[in-house]
């Protein structure tokens, strides 16, 4: 069986990449500036220029059992999967993100209907979540009926992804933070706002990707928008307690008032609120669920870094 993956350098893509070989001949369609793993065929293209993306794709010559688009950022961008992967798949996982909900509309938890974002402006004026959710929309009409379904898609809102090939920290200040494990380390105290009391439920990257290589062949995942999230629902600052036992150091949370802070840093409002996800929709298609617990996943995200 064959696999293409748009992306395949990035964390998830990465590790997709690396998973799908135990089943698929591998293809990646990336750049070319970054190396893909051993075995992965390269197609090179950049996502943005729609001739370029078409006639890579097009011109290998591959039917695909399965596509999988990890970097599906924008309504063009499904457009363009719509219209160039019918003709070489009839599979289609594509990774959005829970960024598309409102996070001053949110419920706990929060199931796959609900209060979204607003979009406005061309692609370069929205927000990341406003784009995808422009993206999202793309594919509900196509849910929906418009155009044959020559494509049968799965679409999965992921909240904050950890694990080995991403930068450890989930929440502001300390956020996808290149030398928080130094700093923990050096006993530096750790400013998380609200003293990091929001609840997440973080996923292994290896579970993401694991449930989407799961999801291909599963009829009742066909033309469905599905959240995701990991077995444990804590609160932020758990995650960096967690960090501090693995790292055997005890940390210190300064707390950040919340007033002011988001309006200073309105990119920070997915965070600064809870990121909690009903996962029944998911179960009931018979989807594997991820199941690595908080503390097994950082101690080998760790361990990815060189700290363990």
């Amino acid at each position: 069986m064959k696999a293409l993956i748009i992306g395949g350098s990035g964390g998830l893509s990465g590790m997709l990449a690396s998973m799908a070989k135990e089943t698929y001949e591998v293809w990646a369609l990336t750049r070319g500036k970054r190396p893909l793993g051993a075995g992965i065929i390269p197609l090179c293209a950049d996502r943005d220029d729609r001739e370029g993306f078409k006639n890579a794709i097009l011109g290998a010559g591959v039917t695909w059992d399965v596509v999988f688009d990890c970097i599906c950022m924008n309504e063009r961008h499904a457009k363009q999967d719509l219209e160039v992967l019918s003709s070489v798949s009839s599979r289609l996982v594509v990774i959005s993100t829970d960024s598309v909900y409102d996070p001053a509309r949110k419920t706990t938890p929060q199931a796959e209907d609900g209060f979204f974002v607003e979009e406005k402006g061309a692609p370069e004026e929205c927000s990341y979540a406003g784009n995808k959710r422009k993206m999202e929309k793309v594919f509900l009409r196509y849910f929906s009926g418009e155009g044959e379904h020559g494509l049968n898609v799965t679409l999965f809102r992921p909240g904050h992804i950890y694990g080995p090939g991403f930068l450890l920290g989930c929440y502001p200040e300390h956020s996808r933070q290149k030398e928080l494990p130094d700093l923990i380390l050096a006993g530096h105290p750790l400013s998380l706002v609200t003293g990091g009391i929001h609840i997440t439920q973080p996923v292994f990257v290896r579970d993401l990707a694991r449930t989407m290589l799961d999801s291909v062949n599963r009829e009742s995942a066909f033309q469905q928008i599905f959240c995701i999230g990991g077995p444990e629902a804590v609160e932020n600052r758990l995650y960096y307690e967690i960090l501090g036992r693995l790292l055997g150091v005890e940390i210190t949370i300064q707390e950040l008032p919340l007033t002011g802070y988001l309006e200073a840093h309105p990119e920070y409002s997915g965070h600064l609120c809870h990121r909690i996800y009903d996962l029944l929709k998911l179960k009931a298609a018979g989807v594997r669920l991820p199941d690595t617990t908080l503390a097994e996943g950082l101690k080998l995200h760790l361990e990815s870094l060189g700290y363990l």
